[in-house]
């Protein structure tokens, strides 16, 4: 696992140091599986570490450290204070409580739903509905939206604004994303999406990943159940 460390300035993002380094392969493994079993994740660009290494130097490659382990604790702490900062905020801003303090009718009939279309989880959610034992009907619409990698932020609000913009025609949105890698669900823990989220003036069911996940939409929706 070869790979590039980075110390950036926190104020600005810009690179201030960084150093070449490798996990060999005989190590690898053990590590790899020791980080995913400890955070849930698979080391990815941009993730926080707290390593140890040893310097090497080579005649032709030059300085390079080698990492012999990864502290997995480090990076879940980061994990948690960057959602905490999060929190901290939208509690600052007046924001946070906003959605979940909403009052809603009862049963939500007109129901706007953010997913990836074919999705599992979307799929499970409307045999859910098509077969409620109240032999309700309801009304659904889906509006696309990416649900996994640096997109799904910015997509998710793109979707948020398009129901917004016809928000009389809805009793609530829905957000669905199934089970998957902890790290999967990592383009959920925006800022800029927990405040839309926050912020909407209908109520926001949340229903990602499996019950054991939690992202910070979770802390912001109305409702927070488990998918379907």
């Amino acid at each position: 696992c070869y790979m590039e460390l980075l110390q950036k300035n926190e104020a600005t993002g810009a690179t201030e140091a960084k150093a070449r380094a490798a996990i060999w392969a005989n190590v690898y493994s053990r590590i790899r599986t020791e980080f995913f079993h400890a955070t849930g994740q698979q080391f990815s660009s941009g993730m926080k570490v707290m390593v140890k290494a040893s310097v090497s130097m080579h005649p032709v490659y030059g300085l390079s450290l080698v990492i012999t382990a990864v502290d997995p604790g480090y990076t879940m702490g980061d994990l948690l204070r960057r959602r905490n900062e999060m929190i901290a905020r939208m509690k600052a801003e007046g924001i946070y409580d906003l959605n979940r303090n909403l009052t809603w009718e009862n049963p939500l009939l007109r129901i706007a739903i953010i997913s990836a279309e074919g999705a599992a989880g979307y799929g499970d959610f409307m045999n859910q509905l098509g077969a409620n034992p109240s032999n309700l009907r309801f009304t659904t619409r889906l509006f696309p939206a990416i649900m996994q990698g640096e997109r799904t932020a910015s997509s998710c609000i793109a979707a948020l604004d398009a129901i917004n913009s016809e928000i009389d025609h809805w009793d609530c949105v829905v957000i669905i994303r199934g089970g998957g890698a902890t790290s999967d669900l990592m383009g959920f823990e925006n800022y800029d999406l927990a405040a839309n989220v926050a912020q909407f003036p209908i109520p926001v069911i949340v229903g990602i990943g499996h019950e054991r996940d939690i992202t910070i939409l979770d802390y912001v929706a109305c409702i927070r159940v488990k998918t379907p």
